[in-house]
Order: structure tokens, then C-alpha cells, then sequence
């Protein structure tokens, strides 16, 4: 009780019918469009050894090194979030 070829045929007819062969030459370009820009995307996001290694490697300065110093004033909220983060 499968669904059989002539079942698969019929339900394309049925397709062509309702929405003509422009409108599914439409909407397959935009299907196959889309799929291609995902996985362009997902080339771009991947990130290769040497990029990483060049990373690790740049050296970090803090501020403190770099003889810059920020001021500002600790409120009683920052001041009970480190205690809570000490405990």
C-alpha cells in the first residue's frame, strides 16, 4: 500500500495542472537559487588552519600595557556581581 509510480504521476499532473509549467520553472530556479547561496555561505563561514594559527599568534595588549587607563566608578550592582561570581 505504497505510493506507486502511476500514484507519483498522477500527483504531477495534478501539479502541472494547478499551477502551469511556468510557475514550477519559477519556483524551482528560486529553490535551487536559494540551496546555492547556502552553501556559498557556508564556504565563507568555514575558516582554514592558517587563519586560525594567525590568530593565536597575534600578541594581545591590554590597556594596562599599553600605559591607557579607563576610570570609572563601580555601582553597588557590579559590586554584588562579583561578589556573587567569587562564591
Amino acid at each position: 500500500m505504497g505510493i506507486s509510480i502511476g500514484h507519483l504521476l498522477v500527483v504531477l499532473m495534478i501539479t502541472l495542472v494547478l499551477f502551469g509549467t511556468k510557475k514550477l520553472k519559477d519556483v524551482g530556479s528560486d529553490l535551487g537559487g536559494a540551496i546555492k547561496s547556502f552553501r556559498q555561505a557556508m564556504r565563507d563561514g568555514e575558516t582554514t588552519p592558517e587563519t586560525e594559527e594567525k590568530a593565536d599568534k597575534t600578541p594581545r595588549v591590554s590597556l594596562a600595557e599599553k600605559g591607557e587607563v579607563i576610570e570609572g566608578q563601580v555601582t553597588n550592582e557590579q559590586q554584588s556581581n562579583k561578589v556573587d561570581r567569587n562564591t
